[in-house]
C-alpha cells in the first residue's frame, strides 16, 4: 500500500471514529450531567485542505477527549436532586472501586441509604448517608457545602472530589460515570464546588455545534471516498494499458 493511500485509510478510519463520537454525543444532549466528547481531528483536517494540501490525515494524530465545562443549572424542586456549580464530582461507591459523577439525581433505598439511579451507595465524607425512618424527602436539605440535615439535625455531609489539572486523566466508565486510571492521580476534597439542592446540571452538548461537525465530518469522509475511488480507476486504466 502507497504511503498516500496508507494516510487516506488511516483518515477514514479516524473520521469514522469522530461521527461516532459525534452521535454519541448527541444522543446523550439530554443526559444529566453529561460531558461532551471532542475529537478534533476533521477539523484539523479541514484547515490542512484549506491550506492547499490534500485532504489526507499526513501528520494528523486522531484523539478524543472530554470536554468538562460546566453545564447550564435546571431548577426541579426534587429534594434528592443535586447539581455541582463548579469544578467535582459525586463519589459513588461501586465493589470495584469508587466512580465519579456529574449526574446528582438520586433517591432513598429501602434501608434509607442515598443511593443513584442504578442503587449504588453514593459516597459520604463519614460513609453512606441515611435518611432517618420517619424523615419525608421534604425535610432534608443540604447546604451549599454538601451537609445533609433532617428536621434540623445534621445526618451526614455528600462527598465532592476534584481532579484539578488531572481532570482530562479520568476514564469514561458508561452510566455518565467515570474512574481514575490505575495510577497517577488521586481526588482531593472539592473547595470550589457549590452543592445546588433541587437542581439538575443539563448536558454540555450543545446540538447546532454537533450538526455542524457531523456535516463537516460527512464532508471530508466523502472526498476520501472519492480520493480512493479516483486512485482505484487510475490503477485499473494503467492495468489495462500494460496487459495491451
Amino acid at each position: 500500500m502507497s504511503d498516500i493511500t496508507s494516510q487516506v485509510s488511516s483518515s477514514i478510519n479516524a473520521l469514522t471514529e469522530e461521527f461516532n463520537v459525534i452521535t454519541h454525543n448527541l444522543a446523550n444532549s439530554s443526559t444529566v450531567g453529561y460531558k461532551r466528547r471532542c475529537n478534533s481531528f476533521a477539523r484539523l483536517l479541514a484547515e490542512q485542505g484549506a491550506q492547499g494540501e490534500d485532504e489526507t490525515a499526513g501528520g494528523i494524530a486522531a484523539s478524543t477527549a472530554i470536554d468538562f465545562t460546566q453545564g447550564s443549572l435546571i431548577e426541579t424542586g426534587r429534594t434528592l436532586d443535586f447539581a455541582l456549580h463548579g469544578k467535582g464530582f459525586f463519589v459513588i461507591e461501586t465493589p470495584e472501586g469508587p466512580l465519579y459523577t456529574r449526574n446528582g439525581t438520586f433517591h432513598t433505598d429501602q434501608n434509607g441509604q442515598i443511593v443513584d439511579s442504578g442503587g449504588r451507595i453514593v459516597s459520604g465524607e463519614g460513609g453512606p448517608v441515611t435518611v432517618p425512618g420517619g424523615v419525608g424527602q421534604s425535610e432534608l436539605y443540604v447546604s451549599g457545602d454538601g451537609s445533609i440535615s433532617a428536621k434540623g439535625t445534621p445526618i451526614g455531609k455528600l462527598r465532592v472530589v476534584d481532579f484539578g489539572d488531572n481532570e482530562g486523566k479520568l476514564v469514561p466508565v458508561g452510566l455518565n460515570c467515570f474512574q481514575m486510571p490505575e495510577k497517577g492521580i488521586e481526588p482531593q476534597a472539592a473547595t470550589g464546588a457549590v452543592v445546588k439542592q433541587g437542581y439538575q446540571e443539563s448536558s454540555n452538548v450543545e446540538t447546532i455545534d454537533e450538526l455542524v461537525d457531523m456535516i463537516m465530518v460527512s464532508r471530508l469522509y466523502e472526498a476520501n471516498l472519492k480520493f480512493v475511488a479516483a486512485k482505484k480507476e487510475a490503477q485499473g486504466s494503467i492495468l489495462n494499458v500494460a496487459m495491451g
